[in-house]
């Protein structure tokens, strides 16, 4: 046994298990099994070209060494990323802890009550700071929440606006500069019309509908924007206000003012700058708005019991549902960086953060003051943390670079300093230092202590309440956190306790070797907008981590900026957008998407500006070929690109698919592949091979980075030749194609920091592991699905009767027993697991991907679980609601309350398996009631009992 191989670590089968399984599957060998699964005309001749692949010494010596070549500097850029002060018992307990990076999003409520209620103390958070009424579970980042304040505000414009056409959008020239080129990326394909300028001088006509204003400023000015908005709504015209999170402790918050939406980031709450992400972008609302609020609200509801209960509220928000009718393609959030945002506010509270803001602020006045008495100019009226000198700026750069400093640098006669949390008196004698060098002052006041100077205006002073709940109040020493934090991650059920079988979701093993980089601040305290030659070691993973991918997907060139696999899609999209528009064929806007798509799928479409067609499927789930190309050649003027999924969202490598793309070449088109299921891809065969031109890949499922409870993801594009010149690029630093499309993320590398992962999982395991891991993906789901042969019915299957790294079982027979899928997922819980993917892409029935990760004996001990399910619904009738099937999943309140109601015994509730007892997982209420919370929409942490005495 090789000790050193992390493909020994990471491939779950042992090689003793793997005569056992391929016997079960009926199969000779790995080859044969490959043989009959994957068309051979797609399968790669030859093996990946990437370096050997490391050991975990190795690896972890190799990081080291890189992590050596960034140069930390003493960052003051500012622009929406400062150095921030993580609590080492919330880096410990959450970022180091797989009880919360390996959760998956809490679409099963029952075991995720943990992580339901840290994100409804986010919530409660946003809307205390923001002074709003509805806050959703986070967003991507800043830049990416504004866009989606544009495009929701755009969506729910008033009859008469939608009439008339009305479709500018003003934004305010003191918006940051990474949010304006993202604001013109996603304004140009929904036809909105942005308009730049001063809101001091704005006109307020009746051709906009909405605007969006920085607060402060880029510049650091704070304004005030009650009088504005005032002026806007007297005109029918809302406003989006971007707002610094710290900022809103000392300034009145944009509520009070009368925003109508509130946008911005948590990363200055505890959460590392990590060279750009990730970071939890946070949206607030008014409660008018809450059926067209993007992204996921956490909402409280009640059990079966009545009891408090949490679940994700208004999921009918989902593109699964809206599909092209979407108005956002956010399917996903930046959950594990939210929790502990939230966590920084329940540790600090209001008291803790008053103090930290105020403390920031007095540092920067008590620096302006100093730089004032050196006889520079301050050009900033009001302002929180950031001022302006009037200064040399090249002259100041070298003073200040030679003392390992970066200011921005807006002009040449302009010098921003923004402070921040970590700003240490020492450092601000170090910035007077650089100053005084410029002046050649031989005599300079050192700073002794931070004078209590406050430069916040009266009238913009904070004068309301935050955080009063006491969820903020009561957890203020370490060891009181501690507790908090393992009592919630006791109720959530992750990776570290048993496999989560999702298909199309691909839970597999996070590496502890592959994260152990993220806690080193020699790659988490790199500003995004850094000079490249500070984050040489980022620039070297970067570089290599898109070699890799453009080798692993056989494409010409990646983009790492998407950060999630929606705004992978996105990018994806815009990019072929901009090749049609560039041979001059404005006019090709038809996107053919087969019906068993993705949901994020058409609404990414529809936001490229593009109009969706459904092409259909076969009896056997694979693309209808006639249909498609019926309608490729009925749109062959028009035909932009075609969405497809492969291996198909139904589990199936379709072997027509090199005929598929053939026929959309043919017809002018462009392919776009999903990369949800590029984990039967890896080392097979890959997207370039089956004739795609651009794919998305989806690094917190293929590539190893954790789920997070519902993000952090990374989606970066891979494209061919012909594509490349179109990657996006960045407004500060330059990246992408010479003729690069504006902005995706916010951050030119997008979430630099995850990426890290990937570049791990990948380099550790090699061409070689690679390829095997992708190999024991489609074991493993062949052999669940042998195993569970004659128990439920496999809907989809390839030519020769394989399943790809995936399959769907159908549920629907079980009906006649009055029992719903829903029911075995609740039932599943019960026995230690979380439930397959529910419903999708069939309704009724669950998708199941084991990943390369799990053992045979884990394999197993699901199965039998699954069997033993089977069983039980067997037994019942359709009469019966009283039974296991229908009352699960059981609660530890249930078995030891002294009244037991039910017509089977405890032991059938909480122990069916010998195997439940040695590792029992304890859901913490019963099923939830999604009906009250419907009707009830609570997401901030205002006692339930409350509301319903409201409702009585």
């Amino acid at each position: 046994m090789k000790t050193d191989s992390f493909k020994l670590r990471h491939i779950g089968p042992s090689e003793k298990d793997l005569g056992n399984m391929l016997n079960t599957i009926k199969v000779d060998s790995m080859d044969q099994l490959i043989y009959e699964t994957v068309p051979d005309d797609i399968l790669l001749k030859n093996p990946l070209n990437l370096a050997s692949a490391m050991s975990e010494q190795e690896y972890s010596a190799h990081m080291q060494k890189l992590s050596a070549k960034n140069k930390v500097f003493k960052t003051y850029i500012g622009l929406g990323y400062h150095e921030a002060c993580l609590p080492a018992v919330i880096q410990r307990n959450i970022l180091e802890n797989p009880g919360w990076y390996t959760a998956y999003t809490p679409y099963q409520a029952e075991i995720a009550q943990g992580r339901l209620e840290a994100l409804l103390n986010y919530q409660t958070m946003i809307c205390d700071l923001t002074g709003m009424e509805l806050a959703n579970a986070s967003l991507l980042d800043e830049s990416t929440a504004a866009a989606e304040a544009m495009t929701m505000l755009f969506a729910v414009r008033s009859r008469a606006q939608k009439k008339n056409e009305v479709n500018k959008f003003f934004v305010s020239e003191e918006i940051l500069p990474q949010t304006l080129s993202l604001l013109k990326t996603r304004a140009i394909p929904l036809g909105i019309e942005l308009v730049i300028g001063d809101h001091q001088h704005f006109d307020f006509s009746t051709d906009f509908y909405g605007a969006i204003v920085q607060y402060p400023g880029k510049s650091g000015q704070v304004y005030d924007y009650a009088d504005f908005v005032q002026k806007a709504h007297q005109s029918e015209i809302k406003v989006a206000v971007a707002a610094d999170i710290l900022s809103l402790v000392m300034l009145k918050s944009p509520g009070s003012f009368d925003a109508d939406v509130v946008v911005g980031t948590t990363q200055r709450f505890g959460i590392p700058l990590g060279y750009g992400g990730p970071h939890a972008g946070f949206f607030a609302t008014r409660e008018a708005f809450k059926r067209n609020i993007p992204g996921r609200i956490i909402g409280v509801t009640q059990d079966l019991n009545g009891n408090r209960a949490l679940r994700m509220a208004l999921q009918t928000r989902e593109q699964h549902i809206k599909r092209d009718k979407a108005t956002s393609n956010i399917c996903t959030a930046q959950v594990l960086l939210a929790v502990m945002a939230g966590m920084y506010g329940v540790y600090h509270g209001p008291e803790g953060l008053t103090y930290i803001a105020s403390k920031v602020n007095a540092t920067v006045n008590t620096l302006a003051k100093s730089l004032e008495n050196l006889g520079f100019e301050q050009l900033n009226a009001t302002y929180f943390d950031t001022i302006r000198i009037k200064a040399d700026a090249n002259v100041v750069r070298k003073a200040a670079e030679t003392l390992e400093v970066n200011f921005f640098y807006p002009d040449a006669n302009t010098v921003s300093i923004s402070l921040n949390e970590a700003t240490t008196i020492e450092d601000v004698n170090t910035i007077i230092k650089i100053f005084a060098q410029v002046t050649n002052s031989k005599t300079i006041d050192k700073i002794e202590q931070i004078e209590d100077i406050n430069s916040i205006d009266q009238n913009l002073k904070r004068n309301t309440e935050f955080l009063t709940n006491e969820v903020f109040n009561a957890y203020h020493s370490e060891t009181e956190l501690m507790r908090y934090i393992k009592k919630l991650e006791r109720k959530d059920l992750s990776l570290n306790h048993s496999m989560i079988p999702l298909g199309s979701c691909t839970m597999k093993l996070n590496a502890a070797s592959e994260m152990l980089p993220l806690s080193d601040p020699q790659w988490g305290n790199i500003h995004p907008f850094a000079p490249i030659n500070q984050a040489i070691g980022y620039q070297e993973v970067l570089n290599k981590l898109e070699d890799q991918l453009t080798e692993i997907t056989g494409f010409a060139a990646t983009s790492l900026q998407p950060n999630s696999g929606a705004q992978g899609e996105f990018a994806g999209l815009m990019v072929i957008r901009a090749y049609h528009e560039s041979r001059g064929d404005h006019h090709r806007n038809i996107c053919l998407i087969p019906s068993s798509a993705h949901g994020t799928n058409p609404a990414s479409a529809v936001m490229a500006g593009m109009k969706v067609i459904v092409t259909k499927a076969t009896e056997e789930g694979n693309i209808d070929v006639e249909d498609l190309r019926e309608k490729a050649l009925k749109h062959k003027d028009n035909l932009a690109a075609l969405m497809v999924t492969y291996p198909s969202t139904h589990g199936v490598y379709e072997s027509a698919i090199k005929e598929i793309t053939k026929i959309i070449h043919d017809n002018g088109g462009q392919v776009y592949m999903d990369g949800a299921n590029m984990n039967a891809q890896v080392g097979l065969t890959n997207p370039g091979a089956i004739g795609a031109d651009v794919c998305h890949l989806n690094l917190h499922k293929t590539f190893a980075i954790p789920h997070g409870g519902g993000g952090p993801g990374v989606g970066p594009i891979c494209v061919a030749k012909q594509l490349a010149p179109f990657l996006p690029g960045n407004p500060i630093i330059s990246t992408g194609g010479d003729q690069a499309i504006t902005a995706i993320s916010a951050a030119p590398w997008g979430s630099a920091l995850a990426c890290l992962i990937s570049y791990g999982y990948i380099t550790m395991l090699g061409a070689g592991g690679l390829k095997q891991a992708t190999e024991y993906a489609i074991l493993n789901a062949n052999y669940i699905k042998e195993r569970l042969d004659g128990h439920y019915s496999v809907l989809y299957v390839g030519e020769k009767g394989r399943a790809a790294h995936e399959m769907i079982i159908d549920c629907r027979p079980f009906k006649a027993n009055g029992i719903e899928v829903t029911d075995i997922a609740k039932r599943l819980m019960d026995y230690g697991f979380h439930a397959p993917t529910v419903s999708f892409p069939v309704a009724g029935t669950m998708m199941i991907e084991p990943t390369e990760s799990e053992s045979k004996s884990e394999l197993d001990r699901f199965c039998d679980a699954m069997i033993s399910i089977r069983q039980e619904i067997a037994e019942i009738t359709t009469d019966n609601t009283n039974n296991v099937m229908k009352n699960a999943p059981h609660t530890l309140a249930m078995l030891t309350d002294d009244n037991w109601d039910f017509p089977y015994s405890r032991e059938q509730a909480a122990y069916p398996l010998s195997y439940i007892a040695e590792n029992k997982f304890w859901p913490s209420v019963r099923r939830v009631d999604d009906a009250y919370g419907d009707r009830n929409l609570i997401c901030t942490c205002t006692p339930i009992e409350e509301y319903m005495e409201a409702e009585a």
